[in-house]
């Protein structure tokens, strides 16, 4: 049943520490994501990723280089959903490799997964993992993964 396509503004950032990605999963359904989330209304992109990062780790995190923006359609309990996806490199302090960040939102956990093999990972957008490692890279200039792709 269609009640609607509802919209979505997402931040997404990126976290890489020697080599490895930050990711992010949720629990229950085992999605697979780079952390951030909802832009709430009349906030930046960057307000409303360090924002996340502090609810979602308790960390201070900075967005920094634009990386690049994915469009993402999905159906959720039979809603149509279109999330645009705002990417940027992501730096946190006190965050390594040895030790995933602890997620406080009982729902998500952290991982690191190595950024070469990114397109193992079930990161969604599924495009974006094809592309991630050449943003941050700063190779490919198509900074836009269309919904089609």
């Amino acid at each position: 049943m269609n009640h609607g396509i509802k919209f979505e503004y997402i931040v997404r950032g990126a976290c890489v520490r020697e080599g490895m990605l930050l990711l992010c999963r949720n629990v229950r359904f085992g999605n697979v994501y780079l952390p951030g989330g909802h832009i709430e209304s009349g906030e930046g992109a960057a307000d409303a990723l360090r924002r996340e990062v502090k609810e979602e780790m308790g960390l201070e995190g900075e967005a920094a280089r634009f990386l690049g923006v994915a469009e993402n359609p999905f159906v959720q309990n039979g809603v149509e959903i279109f999330e645009l996806n705002l990417v940027f490199e992501l730096f946190m302090q006190g965050v390594a490799v040895e030790t995933p960040p602890r997620g406080i939102e009982g729902h998500i956990e952290f991982f690191w997964h190595p950024l070469a093999h990114v397109a193992e990972s079930g990161l969604r957008p599924a495009a974006l993992a094809s592309r991630i490692q050449e943003w941050l890279e700063g190779a490919g200039p198509d900074r836009f993964i269309h919904k089609h792709v």
